[in-house]
């Protein structure tokens, strides 16, 4: 018998997965406002943090992967959708951050 995630269960990684990206992105934020001022110490930091925020969403994705790869029915919701889409441009995101800095840097 085909096992099949719960509308509940679905919800809870999608709010993992908005939740995580969404304090990668406020911290991406503040390293550019660190960048702004030449913080780039500070500016690193956030990254970084960002980062890790961003790894933490992309395991609760990865999860969910995994076990529709497992066989586990797995039926979309939009939260879902939302969730995917916030982490993709929250990575995005992350890369243009990384790239600002390095011309803040260059330039300043």
């Amino acid at each position: 018998m085909e096992e099949i995630t719960t509308s509940e269960e679905l919800q809870v990684t999608a709010f993992e997965i908005i939740l995580n990206s969404g304090n990668a992105r406020t911290l991406i934020h503040e390293a550019f406002a660190a960048m702004r001022l030449k913080d780039f110490e500070t500016a690193d930091q956030k990254l970084t943090e960002a980062n890790d925020s961003i790894l933490i969403a992309h395991q609760s994705q990865t999860k969910l992967l995994k076990e529709y790869a497992g066989g586990k029915k797995i039926e979309m919701e939009i939260i879902m959708v939302h969730a995917q889409d916030h982490l993709m441009t929250t990575m995005t995101l992350l890369e243009v951050a990384k790239e600002m800095e390095f011309l803040y840097q260059d330039r300043h």
